[in-house]
């Protein structure tokens, strides 16, 4: 015997309606733009909306533009740093061996 639940596995506005149910859509504008890559994205903007500079490429992350034959460049990306490489742009081997000399020499005079 089937359960008594009427809508069971439907969703709420789930129905043969469409467009006439849901009202008209917006008026749309379709830019292309592209990466260094030589990607194209094509993403849809309302007509009445403000269109950015850049566009993130889908397929490689880097930023597209409206100019075919100038997109805008990648960014930069800097390689990952230890602690220790960021202390050593900061001090010389000097200061280093200072500093840890100072540090020795209160250690033996607390002992």
């Amino acid at each position: 015997m089937a359960s008594g639940n009427a809508i069971r596995g439907s969703r709420v506005g789930a129905g043969p309606m469409g467009e006439a149910e849901r009202g008209e859509s917006a008026p749309r504008l379709r830019l292309s733009f592209w990466c260094s890559n030589g990607h194209e994205t094509q993403p849809s903007f309302a007509s009445d909306a403000q269109v950015p500079d850049t566009w993130d490429c889908p397929r490689c992350g880097f930023p597209a533009g409206q100019d075919r034959e100038n997109p805008p460049d990648p960014p930069r990306t800097e390689p990952y740093k230890t602690h220790l490489a960021y202390v050593r742009e900061r001090r010389s081997d000097a200061d280093g061996e200072a500093i840890l000399a100072e540090a020795l020499a209160k250690l033996r005079g607390e002992i």
